[in-house]
């Protein structure tokens, strides 16, 4: 059952990527989360989305824009080998997160209103603006599996047509995942159930890019411009919320805010960090990090002794002011309860 949802929702994933130029990896990221590894997302996603562009390349191949071509695909390669490597150290929940904040800030341009131009009046990119998009699509696409419509309002305001859209980013593309697969392998995050689930999301974007050849001609490039926007926002949010699931489990952050006698204390939690702000009336704002005593200097690390030796545990606090630094030691006893405060310079 498992499989037949994936093969459907990749499916109508891919459907409307024809549709709006793009963004069936980046709907297909949260989903397939659920059945592997964070880290192994991308090499599934590279096998569908690698044959979904050999398929768009037969079908649109005389309309690719090979300006594009040779400015993005030098630089991505690079790129690629960069966001590869650093997939195998680095946990993608913050590269989704940066990627979700930007495609959910393109809500505007869903309901901006355009005027009706041809798209090839629109105003072009320079050529070393196309070098550092390919650089870091081919780096974010190693790092996730899927650019999609990240970049798709690049295309946009190129000035391409709906079909050079798919063709060109499609020709753009076809290498960068090749390499990645290699890449993925010789990093060891390409599996067996990888390939099953890669090759079972390859059958259905063959499959949604067939049927929605015939409808691709049908839209307008208004609609088609203002479903891709729509299709960024909506992957931002879907990958807005996978993000943020995936650090609350990694990280359990919490925020508390309480009030006190004299202003407002929030504390922070990050895994096992503690981090402290208080306002107060007539004193303003102090940041504060719970620091470990070693960090004190010898004297401190006395004076601190010195006002309470036979305490079970002390917790030192560096606090932030605007004009100072000082700091705050915690007294507690055997049952974990405080016995005692100081703070000094």
């Amino acid at each position: 059952m498992m499989y037949l949802n994936i093969f459907l929702v990749a499916f109508l994933a891919f459907s409307l990527s024809m549709i709006c130029g793009g963004g069936a990896g980046l709907l297909l990221i949260p989903i397939l989360g659920y059945v592997l590894p964070a880290a192994q997302v991308p090499a599934a996603l590279s096998i569908g989305t690698s044959i979904s562009s050999v398929t768009k390349l037969s079908l649109f191949f005389r309309q690719i824009n090979w300006h594009i071509v040779k400015h993005f695909l030098p630089f991505a390669l690079p790129g690629v080998v960069l966001g590869a490597w650093l997939l195998s150290y680095l946990s993608p929940m913050y590269i989704e997160l940066c990627m979700a904040l930007f495609l959910v800030s393109n809500l505007p341009y869903v309901f901006r209103k355009e005027p009706a131009a041809s798209p090839k009046n629109t105003s072009r990119h320079s050529n070393h603006f196309l070098k550092f998009i390919g650089l870091l699509a081919g780096f974010i696409s190693a790092l996730t599996g899927a650019v999609g419509v990240l970049f798709n309002g690049i295309y946009l305001r190129y000035g391409l047509t709906k079909e050079e859209i798919v063709a060109t980013r499609a020709a753009n593309e076809i290498i960068l995942h090749l390499v990645k697969l290699c890449l993925y392998v010789s990093f060891g995050l390409f599996t067996l159930k990888v390939f099953y689930i890669g090759m079972l999301v390859a059958i259905a974007a063959v499959a949604s890019t067939y049927l929605m050849k015939y409808v691709l001609p049908k839209i307008s490039i208004r609609v088609f411009s203002k479903i891709g926007y729509s299709a960024m926002v909506v992957s931002g949010i879907l990958l807005l919320n996978s993000a943020l699931a995936r650090i609350h489990e990694a990280h359990n952050p919490d925020i508390d805010i309480i009030r006190v006698s004299k202003g407002y204390d929030a504390t922070f939690n990050w895994d096992d960090l503690i981090y402290t702000i208080e306002f107060k009336y007539g004193e303003g704002f102090e940041f504060e990090k719970i620091i470990p005593f070693s960090e004190l200097d010898e004297a401190r690390q006395a004076y601190v002794r010195s006002q309470d030796a036979a305490a079970a545990k002390i917790v030192i606090e560096k606090v932030y002011a605007l004009k100072k630094i000082s700091y705050e030691a915690y007294y507690y006893d055997d049952d974990n309860q405080l016995i005692k405060k100081i703070k000094f310079p």
